[in-house]
């Protein structure tokens, strides 16, 4: 019966389990800016924390529409456990500095499993990682302003303030 299941479904063994792979790396990174939001809370940047843990909803959506997919497409989606979570920054330019790396990283794994689709001619899928792909020039858009703000405005003084009441300003437009 489950070689029956293989058959109706529209991705392969090899998709399936890259896909599944990053609806593990969404689910890391949705709890890795959980934890990001949680530090600077803690740390008195109440709207860094609020960005932070906006971005981590927007992560576990990212990370379910994944999963949605490989369900629809007759795949088994594959509940992630997420371990290993950052828990400690040693200052608030390391945060927005991980959140950047974070950010890229997840660019290069879509981008790796868009070039398996397309060698695999599974134009399916690229068309539906076009979405990620796209979504992904927001994120890191967003996460270098965010960084480039510790430049431009500087730490001294109120500047770490001055920072963290503009983080949630930063808007992404085509």
């Amino acid at each position: 019966m489950k070689d029956l299941m293989r058959i109706k479904s529209l991705i392969s063994q090899e998709i399936e389990t890259l896909l599944n792979q990053q609806i593990q790396k969404e689910a890391h990174s949705s709890s890795l800016y959980l934890s990001m939001s949680s530090w600077c809370d803690q740390n008195g940047f109440d709207f860094s924390a609020d960005y932070f843990a906006k971005q981590a909803e927007e992560e576990r959506m990212h990370q379910l529409k994944l999963f949605k997919y490989v369900l629809d497409m007759g795949g088994n989606a594959i509940s992630p456990e997420v371990t290993g979570i950052k828990t400690d920054f040693t200052s608030f330019r390391e945060v927005f500095e991980d959140a950047l790396e974070a950010e890229v990283a997840i660019t290069q794994s879509i981008k790796n499993l868009t070039g398996r689709c397309h060698k695999e001619q599974d134009f399916v899928t690229v068309e539906f990682l076009n979405w990620f792909l796209k979504e992904q020039r927001e994120e890191e858009y967003k996460a270098r302003r965010a960084l480039e703000l510790f430049d431009v405005i500087g730490e001294e003084g109120t500047g770490r303030w001055e920072i963290d009441k503009h983080v949630n300003n930063i808007a992404y437009s085509e």
